[in-house]
């Protein structure tokens, strides 16, 4: 539809919305529904025409009205609710006056019915309308009913059309919800609390990423959005709450991709007397908890791909993965950071000067190993170096003792051991400050506050962090972030 087209449609819409105003009220809200769609398709499935004639169902109903047909003296309507679709038979004896303001409605009006069940000649379940109501007059047109939008940018940025008119997408969200409710109830179970913490830190912390920064005017200070809930969760250890979870946003002032949002939702979670061993037990049980939940079978597909969920899933090193998907290289010389730079060079992997071995490792698998962790794989023994909050490992000081999940080349959660020493802790704040007055903007402020509460003790503790948005791209197929995001960031139109 052109712009003209659509634009011309649109003024007579208005001028209708015109004379209805100047009859009476235009958006009546005294209107009552006590049925949905689906239940009474579900309900009624096995009554047929006489039992419903025998005993009759008195029934209201309301929805946008997803097709019209008039033919006469008699017409049909769709409406379209939460639940679904039924269809609505109009005749002018039954209605009057109603019948012919009816024929004047347009697709994609609101409207509300009352009467009775019947089935139809064809045998389908239908209103037979006693009382029609215009509840909403629509003054867009929409998209054709076929077609939907077809362009994916446009629904994205026009989400609330891409509902009315996509089910697919609309299921999209139901089963995010679906998700989300599973994940409260498995961790419920096992004894977590759920809290909520700050959006707005004096200090980001909690992860290396860069952050969005506002002012405060009443302290006259200046704020970031939260990178990440972890310093106030193990507060919280530190306090007494020995298992603890939380569900919100994280803001990263980052690119937007498949993959990334700058806006996007977390699970993160505390358990003292745990160790990241246990947490990947934690994340096997729940993926496939998750799985059985929404299909029944651990085997899933995602664009494409069967992913097995059934089995153990997979562990290996950092370095057992750089070896895997580099072969030639010295295994002996992994934490040489030289010969790592000769390699990046060779490679065509950026580095910076002051990158010591563990930095460089990551880089190395990040650009040839990740992205062939297809099957469910938790990579762990990270560098030290890279884990500033991880505890280190009892016999490698080198490494940490954390992991990563990777599910189709693609990261879906983070835990490991906390670091509670408070020393140690003090002295990798110190390191991550260097590095950002060294220019790494993405490196950790040095936080006084979370120091001193490691000195009152925190217990062994283990945490974790899942990306909700990404697992239930996984769980529903979905190709893009933004197809599981109701309203992604998008740049400005025009």
């Amino acid at each position: 539809m052109s712009d003209q087209d659509e634009n011309h449609l649109i003024a007579e819409r208005r001028a209708k919305l015109a004379r209805i105003r100047a009859h009476g009220i235009a958006f009546p809200n005294d209107f009552r529904r006590n049925a949905l769609a689906g239940d009474l398709l579900r309900d009624h499935a096995e009554s047929g025409a006489e039992a419903l004639e025998a005993e009759p169902v008195r029934v209201a109903v309301a929805g946008r009205m997803r097709v019209k047909r008039v033919m006469g003296k008699a017409s049909f309507a769709k409406l379209d609710d939460s639940s679904g679709e039924i269809q609505i038979f109009l005749q002018q004896q039954a209605l009057g006056e109603a019948y012919e303001e009816f024929k004047t409605w347009d697709v994609g009006d609101i409207l509300g019915a009352e009467g009775v069940l019947f089935r139809t000649r064809t045998g389908e379940l239908s209103v037979r309308a006693e009382r029609i109501v215009l509840l909403t007059k629509s003054l867009r047109p929409l998209p054709d009913k076929w077609h939907g939008i077809a362009d994916t940018e446009l629904r994205y940025r026009r989400r609330y059309v891409d509902l009315i008119m996509n089910e697919p997408s609309r299921r999209v969200f139901e089963t995010r919800s679906r998700i989300v409710r599973h994940i409260r109830s498995f961790l419920d179970a096992r004894g977590f609390l759920e809290v909520e913490t700050p959006m707005l830190h004096p200090i980001p912390g909690g992860a290396a990423a860069r952050p969005f920064k506002t002012h405060h005017n009443a302290l006259d200070v200046d704020m970031y959005l939260r990178i990440a809930p972890e310093l106030y969760l193990k507060r919280l250890t530190v306090g007494g709450f020995e298992r603890v979870y939380e569900i919100n946003r994280n803001f990263r002032n980052e690119g937007v991709s498949t993959k990334h949002n700058p806006e996007f939702t977390m699970l993160e979670l505390y358990q003292a007397y745990a160790d990241y061993r246990d947490l990947m037990g934690l994340v096997e049980d729940l993926f496939q908890g998750l799985a059985d939940t929404l299909f029944g079978s651990r085997r899933i597909v995602y664009q494409g791909t069967e992913y097995d969920l059934s089995r153990p899933f997979a562990k290996h090193t950092i370095e057992e993965l750089v070896l895997a998907h580099n072969p030639g290289l010295e295994a002996q010389r992994l934490r040489d950071a030289g010969y790592l730079r000769g390699v990046c060079d060779a490679l065509g992997i950026a580095h910076k000067p002051g990158d010591g071995p563990g930095k460089l490792q990551i880089e190395i698998f990040e650009k040839t190993a990740e992205h062939a962790l297809v099957q469910p794989t938790f990579a762990y023994a990270y560098p030290t170096e890279v884990s500033p909050l991880s505890r280190r490992n009892d016999r490698d000081p080198f490494i940490t003792d954390r992991f990563e999940f990777f599910v189709g080349g693609r990261e879906l959660a983070n835990g490991f051991s906390e670091l509670n020493d408070a020393e140690d802790q003090a002295q990798r704040f110190r390191e991550q400050a260097e590095r950002k007055t060294a220019g790494d903007e993405e490196a950790m402020y040095y936080d006084a506050d979370y120091v001193r509460a490691l000195e009152y003790g925190m217990p062994p503790t283990a945490g974790l962090g899942v990306g909700v948005d990404r697992m239930v791209m996984l769980f529903t197929d979905a190709p893009s972030i933004r197809d599981v995001l109701l309203f992604p960031h998008m740049r400005p139109e025009g």
